[in-house]
């Protein structure tokens, strides 16, 4: 099962940069404060609420985020590791509200995580703020993110239950009109209610999380109808005790359902997850087999943003695996 996930031809479209800060080179930068193997990265650790994960997240990455150069350098590596699993397209977004932290233009940010992409890796990179952000000071920089080059499209993460500006969706909607992916996170710390609100209301196809959604059927059946993604990420999801354990974990009864799911590792700074772990994982803890392992994969290449040919080309060499 090793060899063949590692032989699958993989996407990551989950991804926060600051979340994937190697910590190496924490470790490297600063041993005495970043000591090797802390305990929040061990595998039996849980985050009790979403307040400690963040905060754990941003007393870690924040310190280490003070340039455009500072991404580069940590981009480089974190796309390094994901090509030595056969991870060969990426979605990564950045935090919007650090361009105005450490005074550095977006394009900047864009431009050095963009220099950082290896040959053989195929990199989208988006924006991502909180659900207040469009109502407070960056709001002129986000009613700018169209003439942003580089930047594939934006998100909404953060904690989940913090209401929803009500011209969120005007602005996404003026975002798609201009050629950028708009996605939300949804369904993770908040119910299915949240989902059918990003799907409905904010008119996005693409939702990072989204599992909460089987806690309503017919919000299920909206996503499946609406052929809507859900960007999943499941070690994310039991380290955050969203769900007590993989056995609990609802996404084979969503891609069951009809419902399309990708596989990333969300945020690998605070998890000391990667990809092949999350597929390993679904392998272990819920007994998927290499085929509908093989058809997560193909998940991820039907929504990626390549052309068709890369596209066909990855789905046939995933076909050529299940069938050696």
């Amino acid at each position: 099962m090793p060899d063949f996930i590692q032989a699958l031809p993989k996407t990551e479209t989950h991804l926060h940069v600051e979340g994937a800060l190697p910590y190496e080179l924490l470790t490297a930068w600063q041993p005495e404060k970043y000591p090797p193997n802390p305990r929040f990265r061990r595998a039996d650790y849980r985050y009790e609420t979403f307040p400690e994960f963040e905060h754990i997240l941003l007393e870690h990455a924040l310190p280490w985020f003070t340039s455009a150069e500072r991404y580069h350098e940590a981009t480089k590596v974190m796309f390094a590791k994901q090509v030595a699993q056969n991870v060969r397209y990426v979605e990564t977004s950045f935090h919007l509200p650090v361009t105005k932290f450490i005074n550095v233009p977006g394009p900047e940010i864009i431009a050095a995580i963009r220099a950082a992409v290896p040959a053989g890796l195929e990199v989208r990179i988006f924006t991502g703020m909180l659900r207040s952000d469009i109502a407070g000071d960056l709001r002129p920089t986000i009613d700018r993110l169209h003439t942003w080059d580089g930047l594939a499209g934006v998100d909404l993460h953060g904690f989940e239950q913090m209401p929803t500006e009500r011209d969120t969706a005007a602005v996404w909607a003026r975002l798609r009109a201009a050629g950028k992916v708009t996605k939300c996170h949804a369904g993770e710390f908040d119910g299915a209610a949240r989902v059918r609100e990003a799907i409905e209301v904010l008119g996005v196809t693409r939702i990072q999380h989204g599992v909460r959604a089987i806690e309503d059927p017919a919000v299920v059946r909206l996503a499946a109808e609406r052929g809507v993604t859900f960007d999943v990420c499941p070690i994310s999801n039991i380290r955050l005790k969203v769900f007590p354990d993989l056995a609990a974990h609802p996404i084979r009864r969503l891609i069951a359902a009809g419902v399309r799911c990708t596989l990333s590792t969300d945020d690998p700074l605070c998890f000391a997850n990667a990809v092949n772990d999350e597929y390993a994982a679904l392998a272990a803890g819920l007994q998927f087999t290499r085929a509908e392992l093989a058809q997560v994969a193909r998940n991820g290449w039907q929504v990626a943003e390549v052309p068709p040919a890369a596209r066909q080309a990855a789905l046939d060499e995933i076909d050529r695996l299940v069938k050696a």
